[in-house]
């Protein structure tokens, strides 16, 4: 440690810890960075009146239908000109083909959420709003919904270096950056009355399983309906019946949650949940 340099009548003051950025950006700094993720979102949901939120969670990727489609059409054309057979190509079409079919779950997610935005709004409660990762995808289309409707929406973004832009369609006022992951998943919980989870990959996957985890174990302190949308797509990529059979999980368990393959049984299994509560 070295003696330094000592202070001069006119030298500046030295700044306060918390207007220090190059501090508050340390690593040293960390726990009060957290703590702000934290405590600025409950601010504003307080501010506004939001005391509950529907959870829309769901790929980033998942197209509209009619963006799906140009893709598709495109790719089909540039495969179509080539000269010769090309393998990059047709795997293109492909893909398009795929995300083709995938794009019904965007358009369903936005019909749902809109009309559960029409359905809360026309209830004498506390402020429940559509809350969404604030991205693209199923996100984007869960914001949309509830613009639709004319009510506010949530959107809970993370700050990635790839998909996680935010989309136009989330209130304002509501638009929260996080950089923790842990922490806004804290806020998709804390708040939430109900979720819907549309086809998604591993940040779907990571969200469902941490939400299926404290249902089963009783840490969330409430019974949160959970709608596992599009039976065609889970039941590929999971099998939950197998967990039960090798004794992984209960047979109770597999009522935690409940599979929809349309907006209207959707909706009428959360509403009914919903009165509940």
């Amino acid at each position: 440690m070295t003696a330094g340099s000592p202070l001069n009548p006119g030298d500046k003051w030295p700044e306060k810890a918390y207007k220090n950025s190059e501090f508050l950006a340390s690593h040293d700094a960390r726990p009060i960075r957290v703590l702000c993720e934290f405590l600025e979102p409950e601010r504003r949901f307080r501010e506004l009146g939001v005391k509950s939120t529907i959870v829309f969670f769901g790929s980033a990727r998942t197209l509209p239908h009619e963006t799906a489609k140009h893709r598709l059409k495109a790719a089909r054309e540039d495969l179509k000109r080539a000269s010769e057979a090309s393998l990059k190509l047709e795997q293109a079409v492909d893909k398009a083909e795929c995300a083709l079919r995938l794009s019904r779950y965007y358009e369903d997610a936005t019909v749902l959420a809109e009309k559960l935005t029409r359905w809360w709004l026309s209830r004498p409660k506390d402020a429940c709003v559509i809350c969404s990762g604030g991205g693209p995808g199923i996100m984007e289309a869960a914001n949309l919904g509830a613009a639709q409707a004319g009510g506010p929406s949530a959107g809970l973004n993370i700050s990635l270096p790839f998909e996680q832009v935010p989309n136009t369609y989330q209130t304002r006022e509501l638009s929260f950056e996080f950089h923790y992951f842990f922490i806004r998943k804290f806020w998709f919980v804390y708040l939430a009355k109900a979720l819907v989870v549309f086809p998604g990959g591993f940040g779907t996957f990571d969200e469902l399983f941490e939400l299926l985890t404290l249902t089963q174990t009783g840490k969330l302190g409430k019974r949160v309906p959970i709608v596992i949308y599009g039976t065609e797509y889970w039941n590929d990529v999971i099998d939950f019946d197998a967990m039960a059979r090798w004794g992984m999980i209960s047979e109770e368990d597999l009522k935690l949650f409940r599979f929809c393959d349309d907006v209207d049984t959707a909706f009428d299994y959360l509403t009914k949940e919903l009165d509940k509560t």
